[in-house]
């Protein structure tokens, strides 16, 4: 799943333990999200999202948008 993650914490001026304290998690969860090796929870996503004021849709992309517009 491509997101948007690492550009809207840096755009806040945020580490990732900064985001991870927001978030109630863990540092490397943040990293694991932002590098693509872990996709969150729905209950996380939407705190994400949240948190940055926009839709899940801004932060995450599971491509399906795209394939389905190909079709």
């Amino acid at each position: 799943m491509n997101n948007r993650l690492k550009e809207l914490r840096a755009a806040h001026g945020w580490s990732q333990g900064a985001l991870a304290d927001e978030l109630g998690v863990s540092r490397q969860s943040v990293n694991a999200i932002e590098t693509g090796r872990y996709d969150p929870s729905l209950p996380l996503a939407f705190r994400i999202a949240r948190l940055f004021g926009v839709a899940i849709e801004d932060v995450f992309d599971d491509g399906e948008g795209e394939r389905a517009a190909a079709e």
